[in-house]
């Protein structure tokens, strides 16, 4: 008798749940979460010979056209040019501009143009499958990228969460990437930084430009 009584009173309990409207979804909590803190930014020491720069997307039409973008740009040249004076493997990702054929003219500033070689034209929001990306990487002896460019919602996410999966460690100076507004830069730092899978967050170092030190 007393485990009919359970499970009569465990009937009810699921007849309750299952009139009451269901509200256990994210978009029927919006309003009421929590902004998590900022991701902690640290310093960080470059070993040049095993560190390659990212370049990803930095185009006239889509960088050039995004003020968020365009204001980081003075930050992309510092750090490419400490790349260059290390000469550190630098690689660019270009986006189909120009009815696909975007080249390395069509970087949104010429003073951070891709050398020949350097560079190859796809889309998409993840940068190694079907480029020379992974072979250049070999090729150089690279352990660890640093990630910059447009659109940390895209390119930026997408590269550095499958660097991590190819055993890398990844670099991210927020103040080197842009997105098409503030809060998706937002929860792409956050992702990366915190709030991801551990496999990816404990391979992800966040930084700015000016935390940036040389061997």
């Amino acid at each position: 008798m007393q485990s009919f009584s359970v499970t009569a009173g465990t009937g009810a309990l699921l007849l309750a749940a299952i009139a009451t409207p269901a509200i256990a979804d994210i978009i029927s909590s919006w309003n009421s979460a929590v902004t998590p803190s900022a991701p902690q930014l640290r310093e960080v020491t470059i070993d040049p010979s095993t560190t390659a720069l990212l370049l990803l997307g930095l185009m006239k039409e889509n960088c050039g056209a995004q003020p968020r973008c365009v204001a980081v740009v003075p930050n992309i040249k510092r750090v490419h040019d400490m790349a260059r004076a290390h000469n550190m493997v630098v690689w660019y990702a270009l986006v189909a501009e120009n009815g696909g054929k975007g080249t390395p003219e069509d970087v949104v500033d010429p003073a951070i143009k891709p050398r020949p070689g350097e560079w190859y034209r796809l889309g998409g929001a993840e940068k190694f499958a079907g480029s020379t990306l992974q072979p250049i990487l070999q090729q150089g002896g690279i352990k660890t990228v640093i990630v910059c460019g447009y659109s940390f919602e895209g390119p930026i996410l997408g590269t550095s969460i499958e660097a991590t999966q190819r055993g890398y460690k990844v670099i991210l100076p927020v103040d080197c990437s842009a997105g098409r507004s503030e809060y998706r830069e937002q929860y792409v730092t956050y992702q990366l930084g915190a709030g991801g899978p551990d496999a990816v967050t404990s391979n992800v170092t966040l930084t700015r430009s000016t935390m940036l030190k040389f061997k």
